[in-house]
């Protein structure tokens, strides 16, 4: 399968493309929409669900099922509101909020024109914004920047009080962190090891945007990946190299995926090293995953605020160590969105155009489509005999209305790489026809080897 390069100025066009086509064919609706929507929150349909959790299970599969150094965990999205202290969330975790006295506008600071250069301000306490003007009115009234804390905060219990405040966790890291000593001891790793997991987040965003790129509410897949303070730098570089291959590997073309290196400046609290792996977005180059190298810094002070030493033994070199981390942390919504801006595509045909969502096999909703030729009584049953023998095998989909052409394009348009039509020479043969959803090429088979030829085809699945 390949996916074919785009100019700038095709990929600033798809977004709207891709919006309509997630709405039409049910791959992501606005939630709530007949109470008229809740901002930025959005629900994964028929589609958009098999999507989604075939992106998290081939991170899941790479990550940990063929590897012999990671582990999985599913930690509680509720914690003890001390590992929030401890992590520096509750002091860091900020963001700088400006308002337009006129248009009562909100912005995060470096969604200003210039807006990298106020931030830097902003940090060393000398930002000047007299002179900027608001993107949406053009009025120069905006206020100084206010520290705004992501955090959602919720209760325990049935008094809302200070005793009773907890967090919903704005990372999944954390919970890695304090189930660190029980991991290893349960699975009796040594250091270099990592611990995966996918789970849901949670910020309070100042402007979510973008479709589902930036939201409230979403899901991260993310290793901490422990080791050998003199391991660190190494493991760093690895791992750099190995999620752009796992992204380039699945279809998204190394065009339009570049490493971003953060200024010290810029640098999260607890990191000391960071890169992002950025994709070529609609709205411009933006993260898609984040590597960084957090030192000592979690375990060390989860460490302090616990009173539990978390430090690690080898007994083979006598050494005791606090380990470093090497994080990968990459967003399930947004990646599912970078696959389906990097699948879609347009091609002529004596139609007009076809449009066709090139999945990665491994990613596409439905694998096979089972079509027959028309809606005929005659056909019907043998078409709905090939569809039970297949559904075992692969996530599948059923399609008898409308002609066989129209057909074909509908699944071309949600991704399904093969269809499987019978026609009233099956009835006499007992053997359909493949179709190939990128080259349109057509195969006979014997229906008693179809689901063999299909696994070639497919891979597991």
């Amino acid at each position: 399968m390949t996916t074919t390069k785009r100019a700038a100025s095709e990929i600033a066009d798809l977004g709207d493309k891709i919006t309509s086509l997630a709405k039409r064919r049910g791959f992501v609706f606005p939630s709530s929409e007949i109470y008229g929507g809740a901002a930025s929150t959005w629900d994964f349909g028929p589609l958009g669900v098999e999507l989604k959790n075939n992106v998290k299970r081939a991170w899941w599969r790479a990550m940990v099922q063929l590897r012999e150094d990671v582990v999985g965990l599913d930690a509680a999205i509720l914690m003890h509101p001390r590992v929030w202290e401890a992590s520096g969330h509750v002091e860091n975790f900020i963001e700088p909020l400006v308002d337009c006295r006129s248009c009562k506008r909100r912005y995060r600071l470096d969604e200003l024109p210039d807006g990298e250069r106020l931030v830097e301000g902003w940090r060393t306490g000398d930002v000047d914004l007299s002179g900027t003007a608001c993107p949406s009115c053009g009025e120069r009234q905006l206020t100084l920047p206010r520290r705004f804390n992501l955090m959602f905060k919720t209760f325990v219990g049935p008094v809302e009080d200070s005793a009773s405040v907890a967090w919903l966790r704005p990372e999944t890291a954390q919970g890695i962190y304090v189930d660190f000593e029980s991991v290893q001891q349960a699975t009796r790793r040594r250091p270099p090891f990592g611990i995966a997991q996918v789970g849901k987040a949670f910020r309070n965003e100042i402007t979510p945007r973008y479709f589902t790129f930036r939201t409230r509410e979403f899901e991260q897949m993310e290793i901490e990946f422990f080791v050998h303070p003199d391991q660190a730098a190494a493991a760093f570089e690895r791992w750099m190299e190995e999620r752009r291959r796992w992204y380039e590997g699945l279809g998204i073309p190394s065009d339009r995926l570049r490493f971003r290196v953060h200024a010290p400046s810029e640098l999260a609290h607890y990191a000391k090293r960071a890169v992002d792996i950025e994709f070529q977005y609609p709205f411009g180059w933006k993260e898609l995953e984040g590597i960084h190298d957090r030192g000592d810094w979690d375990l060390r002070r989860h460490g302090e605020y616990s009173g539990k030493d978390l430090s690690y033994y080898d007994d083979l070199t006598k050494e005791r160590f606090v380990p470093h981390v090497v994080e990968t942390s990459g967003g399930a919504d947004r990646g599912t969105y970078a696959f389906l801006l990097a699948a879609y595509d347009e091609e002529p045909d004596k139609e007009g155009v076809r449009t066709v969502l090139r999945f990665h096999p491994d990613l596409a909703p439905y694998k096979v489509a089972v079509l027959p030729l028309s809606k005929n009584e005659r056909l019907t049953p043998l078409a709905r005999e090939v569809w039970a023998l297949v559904r075992p095998h692969f996530m599948t989909t059923y399609d008898e209305t409308q002609a066989i052409g129209r057909r074909y394009r509908r699944q071309d348009e949600i991704g399904t790489p093969y269809c499987v039509t019978i026609d009233f020479d099956s009835l006499e043969d007992r053997a359909v026809t493949i179709r190939d959803r990128d080259t349109m090429s057509q195969v006979r088979v014997p229906i008693a080897e179809l689901a063999e030829r299909l696994r070639e085809r497919l891979g597991p699945c």
